[in-house]
């Protein structure tokens, strides 16, 4: 299938989940994660109408962004070193995998202007999974006030690979409560008014449960 005929269907299984959670797609951001497949391929990604693609490792997001600039938003959204800040800060719309003291002070170093981050958060638990623990979350949060150009828009987790739907609307639900007890501490650098969370097997669950920020790799670009 093309890009085009799978966004249909993704559209409409968007339309479904807010259908069933009282909610509007217009809400939620699509973020097409074209870090497997080629130029090409990605072409027909943003032809399809997909306005945001998401990458996660610098070499790929690179070779992306040099051939097609600005004509989509750019969101990274893999594990960021902080000695490759530099290559990448200047050139995305959000960063969704801000875990650490040490990224959020090259980030504030390098950026030149204020930068949209989505802290990442490792909700199951899983050794294998990045991500700051929940409990961890808010004293990060606050100290990473000092950093002047971060902007806490929103959390990000990624939710166990199961077919358990009650564990999977767990993960999410948890964030989603996270989110809304930062959001009531109305910090003026931490608005944090969204989830970026669902992938290709989960994220009708994920909007169920709150997502507003959902990466679809292999469902809507393939593998």
């Amino acid at each position: 299938m093309d890009v085009a005929e799978n966004l249909e269907q993704i559209k409409f299984n968007i339309g479904q989940a807010c259908e069933k959670s009282n909610r509007n797609p217009d809400e939620i951001t699509l973020i097409g994660v074209t870090k497997y497949v080629t130029i090409e391929r990605t072409e027909e990604t943003i032809n399809a109408g997909i306005k945001n693609l998401g990458e996660n490792r610098l070499e790929g997001f690179l070779e992306k962004f040099n051939h097609f600039g600005n004509k989509v938003n750019w969101h990274f959204i893999g594990t960021l070193q902080t000695r490759k800040v530099k290559d990448v800060i200047h050139n995305i719309d959000a960063l969704h995998s801000l875990d650490r003291i040490s990224l959020a002070k090259e980030v504030d170093k390098r950026a030149e202007s204020n930068v949209d981050c989505f802290v990442q958060v490792n909700v199951s638990g899983e050794e294998s999974k990045h991500g700051l623990e929940p409990d961890k979350v808010i004293p990060f949060i606050e100290e990473v006030a000092k950093y002047e150009k971060i902007n806490i828009v929103g959390l990000m987790t990624m939710a166990p690979h199961i077919e358990d739907k009650n564990h999977l609307r767990n993960v999410f639900g948890k964030l989603a409560d996270l989110k809304d007890t930062i959001q009531q501490k109305k910090l003026p650098h931490a608005p944090c008014e969204y989830l970026s969370m669902g992938m290709s097997n989960d994220y009708e669950i994920a909007i169920e449960e709150g997502a507003t920020h959902i990466r679809l790799g292999s469902h809507l670009v393939g593998s």
